[in-house]
């Protein structure tokens, strides 16, 4: 007879502490991502710069009513692109370069923060600075180089997908690299 009472009990007492618990959400998991070595090659083309770019990306000119000389580099399996674009300066440096800047501070919505890097090679007459946009911003990295007299080479990163810092620092760390690379081989023809 005592029997008879003690599965019923048992039953109760581990659905009452079965359900005192609070859920546990599991943990967002990223896709891991095989990257290439970092191997770079010469962008010389007819073009009045020239630089190096990662073997494992697709540069290809752009036809663009503002100027010529534009270009994109494309990291098609990182669904990633460099937009490169090209001014020639005919006395308005500072026009560009602030429009340049615009073009960066206007991701102050999205970002949580805005560094600038800048970079000088006096030998080849190569300034400029990066620009690193942390945050969820549509585009976490920005370059302007110039030699003030003549040239203004403006580039962009953009990722075709939602802005996640957390998924894309891998491949952003990657093409970091290329960026960098980009900017300290950059000469002026």
């Amino acid at each position: 007879m005592k029997f008879k009472y003690l599965a019923p009990l048992i039953f109760f007492v581990l659905l009452i502490t079965a359900s005192c618990s609070n859920p546990t959400p599991k943990p967002y998991g990223y896709f891991r991502i095989a990257l290439p070595a970092n191997n770079y090659r010469v962008f010389d083309k007819n073009y009045p710069y020239s630089f190096d770019i990662s073997t494992f990306a697709i540069d290809s000119a752009v036809k663009h009513e503002q100027g010529e000389y534009w270009l994109n580099i494309e990291y098609p399996a990182l669904k990633g692109c460099i937009y490169c674009s090209y001014m020639p300066v005919r006395n308005n440096f500072r026009t560009i370069a602030e429009d340049c800047r615009k073009f960066v501070y206007k991701h102050t919505v999205k970002a949580e923060a805005i560094t600038e890097q800048p970079y000088e090679n006096p030998d080849r007459k190569v300034y400029g600075i990066l620009y690193e946009i942390k945050g969820d911003a549509a585009s976490p990295i920005q370059f302007m180089l110039t030699d003030s007299t003549h040239h203004v080479l403006r580039g962009a990163l953009y990722f075709d997908a939602v802005p996640n810092k957390d998924s894309i620092a891998p491949v952003l760390n990657y093409v970091r690299k290329d960026i960098i690379r980009l900017i300290e081989t950059t000469r002026w023809k």
